[in-house]
């Protein structure tokens, strides 16, 4: 904050974070306004999907809300950090985030007072999986209309099959990533409860005749032959091509009633490496060429993250309690769709302009407070008089020693 005040003409560092961190605007309003918008540019487009990921922003004390240490997959490694749930809307390499969430973890759900202090609402202090906050999101996006024809999410949500379950229940399309020991069935489990016994407790319990495999062994039956070449999608090089296995299969969870059968799409370079697993509740009739392509769309959610990183300031924010980060959130989603339209605006003349390109751009169209003489005096008299005044509370008004410290 305190070099946006010392960039920007008018801007103030306290009046900034008190915007961000005191007043009572509602993050919620931002996001769901930013939505919205963001589904008009993609309405009845072809292709448009919503895509789910998690986010991790590195931290060093203990006091930010929902701070832990847990994985970060920026740096790849267990770290000290926040970790929030979003979605994506994207359709090609056009995406924006359009919500978001913290996620808080087990062991802050358990201390009131350390909730208490971080200013996190009653409401929220009850420990929710990222599954079941990235469904609320889901859940979310449809009640505000937003358009997209399916949802695509990594290995954390696809590995679990009630996150599948509930979005076939929801009749939302989606094409989700599993690991490689993911249970799989190639015929039809057809689960049912047995006979109960003459004597004993009845049983409730649903079994299966057939035996699941996983997905690792699976593949190594499979015949070379059945693995086809297709184009997913247009990269900066070229065409970019892969090598794909789809088949349908049976997915049960070993608890319910009812087992589904679902597309599995393998893919791999043309080298064979860089493998990637996918079920999907696609009509029967979609494509193998379709369903590759979505799958690939995964993509496209790390470049959202990237710009708003990399480009939009997303990791940094001078903010400790829940509403803070949220309000910081909503703020970088709100520019990620500014500039989104602002690539739309211009694509016939710069096909290829990129987030980082308009940022350039507006950062020399907007006058800079440090451009002109008496601006650069007034920013560095600013930064004297706060060091002026760290002095004097750690040392009195005495000016400071230029000797050795005796």
């Amino acid at each position: 904050m305190e070099k946006m005040a010392e960039t920007l003409h008018e801007a103030d560092e306290q009046a900034l974070q008190h915007f961000l961190s005191s007043t009572s605007w509602s993050y919620r309003d931002v996001m769901d306004h930013v939505a919205q918008d963001a589904s008009e540019i993609f309405a009845g487009k072809s292709g448009t999907c919503l895509l789910v990921d998690e986010s991790a922003i590195a931290k060093k004390g203990q006091h930010s809300a929902g701070v832990a240490r847990q994985w970060n997959g920026r740096l790849g490694k267990v770290d000290n950090c926040q970790v929030g749930v979003f979605t994506s809307l994207c359709r090609g390499n056009d995406t924006t985030l359009i919500d978001g969430e913290l996620f808080l973890p087990e062991e802050w759900c358990k201390d009131n007072k350390r909730c208490a202090k971080a200013k996190i609402p009653k409401e929220k202090r009850h420990y929710r999986t990222k599954l079941e906050i990235a469904l609320g999101q889901i859940d979310r996006a449809r009640c505000n209309g937003v358009y997209f024809e399916w949802v695509g999410a990594d290995s954390l949500y696809g590995r679990d099959y009630q996150f599948a379950i509930t979005l076939d229940n929801w009749g939302e399309t989606f094409v989700l990533d599993v690991p490689e020991n993911y249970w799989i069935y190639e015929n039809d489990p057809r689960p049912e409860v047995p006979q109960d016994p003459a004597t004993g407790r009845k049983r409730k319990r649903y079994v299966s005749e057939e035996k699941p495999i996983k997905l690792r062994p699976w593949l190594i039956k499979q015949d070379s032959a059945e693995w086809g070449t297709c184009t997913i999608r247009k990269g900066a090089k070229g065409p970019i091509k892969c090598k794909v296995l789809h088949k349908q299969v049976w997915i049960w969870d070993g608890k319910s009633s009812t087992a589904y059968r679902w597309h599995l799409i393998c893919r791999t370079n043309l080298e064979g490496k860089e493998l990637k697993l996918s079920i999907s509740n696609a009509p029967d009739t979609t494509s193998t060429e379709k369903l590759a392509y979505r799958q690939s769309q995964r993509h496209f959610v790390e470049r959202a993250f990237q710009d708003a990183k990399s480009e939009l300031g997303m990791a940094q924010y001078q903010a400790r309690s829940w509403e803070a980060w949220h309000r910081h959130m909503s703020l970088v989603m709100m520019g990620l769709l500014f500039f989104l339209k602002e690539k739309t605006f211009v694509k016939e003349e710069l096909p290829f302009i990129t987030v980082a390109d308009l940022v350039l751009y507006f950062a020399m169209a907007i006058p800079d407070r440090k451009s002109s003489e008496d601006g650069l005096m007034d920013v560095l008299a600013r930064r004297n008089e706060k060091r002026r005044r760290a002095h004097a509370r750690r040392y009195g008004d005495q000016p400071p020693s230029m000797g050795l410290l005796t």
